[in-house]
């Protein structure tokens, strides 16, 4: 098949296209709520930190959501089952 007619998973032009438009509509949401952040006075650098704080705080958590789940797994319960004896809200 030509270049022009292959489709990756499928996916039609339109399709593309759609998606395209949705990532132009999330950039400009985004876009529009840094400023709005920065209008009440945070800094962009701080901004940046805060980001960077939540990217280690989530790998942080990846790593003991997997630690737990090999617990579950060795002692043959659910990982639910574990928060309790941790301490842990359902919700974390």
């Amino acid at each position: 098949p030509s270049p022009r007619s292959f489709q990756p998973n499928g996916a039609s032009e339109e399709a593309l296209q759609c998606e395209i438009e949705e990532l132009k509509r999330k950039d400009l949401a985004l876009d529009q709520e840094i400023a709005q952040l920065m209008s009440e006075g945070y800094s962009l650098e701080e901004l940046e930190q805060h980001i960077s704080l939540l990217h280690e705080y989530n790998e942080i958590k990846d790593a003991g959501q997997m630690l737990l789940g090999k617990l579950a797994v060795i002692r043959g319960v659910t990982t639910k089952q574990l928060y309790p004896e941790y301490d842990l809200e359902l919700s974390d």
